[in-house]
C-alpha cells in the first residue's frame, strides 16, 4: 500500500487472533513511533511492550475503554519521560504523533491496533503506572492493542467539507 491508501484505510481493530507478532514485527512498529516528529526534538517518548498474559488482562481493567487488550497478543504502553524537558507541556503532542505512526504501520503491515488513551485521566493514568511500574517521572499517555486482526473493518470517508475555512473562520470552503 502507499502512504495515501494506508492513512485512508486504517480503522481501529479491537479482536485479534491468537496469532503472535514476532519481535521483527514490533520492531518496526517502534522504529516508525519513534521515526515521528516532536517539539524541539525533545523524542520523550517511552514504550513498555507488554506480551505477558497476565499482566495484558490487568492493563485490560485499567481502563473502561481498553477492553481489546484481553484479546491482543501484544500492548504497548506509550509514556513519556518527563525529566529535564525543555518545553514541558508539548509531550503529549509529541506521544500522540509517534501513536499514529505505530498504527499506520501496524495497518501497512498487515498488523491492526487500536489506540487507547489514558492522559489526562488520572485513575487511568495511576492504573497503568502501577500495572508497569512506571517510574513517577513517566507518565503514561496511552495503550496501543495490536495483533493480527480478526476482521478489517471497512474504511470509511470521514472528510466534512463543512469544517474547512479559508483564510479566516467566516470563510468556508467547500471541497469535494
Amino acid at each position: 500500500m502507499d502512504a495515501i491508501e494506508v492513512i485512508m484505510t486504517r480503522r481501529s481493530v479491537r479482536k485479534f487472533t491468537t496469532q503472535d507478532v514476532s519481535e521483527s514485527e514490533v520492531d518496526v512498529l517502534l522504529r516508525a513511533a519513534m521515526a515521528a516528529p516532536s517539539a524541539s526534538n525533545e523524542r520523550p517518548w517511552r514504550f513498555v511492550v507488554v506480551r505477558d498474559r497476565e499482566r495484558l488482562d490487568r492493563l485490560s481493567k485499567s481502563t473502561p475503554f481498553a477492553g481489546a487488550l484481553a484479546s491482543a497478543p501484544v500492548g504497548i504502553v506509550v509514556a513519556a519521560d518527563r525529566a529535564g524537558m525543555k518545553y514541558p507541556g508539548f509531550w503529549v503532542i509529541d506521544c500522540a504523533a509517534a501513536i499514529e505512526n505505530m498504527l499506520l504501520a501496524a495497518h501497512a503491515s498487515g498488523l491492526g491496533g487500536v489506540w487507547i488513551g489514558v492522559h489526562p485521566v488520572r485513575p487511568f493514568a495511576w492504573n497503568v503506572g502501577r500495572a508497569v511500574g512506571l517510574p513517577r517521572r513517566v507518565v503514561p499517555h496511552s495503550l496501543v492493542a495490536l495483533g493480527h486482526p480478526v476482521s478489517i473493518p471497512s474504511p470509511v470517508d470521514r472528510f466534512e467539507g463543512a469544517w474547512v475555512h479559508a483564510d479566516e473562520w467566516a470563510s468556508r470552503v467547500t471541497h469535494a
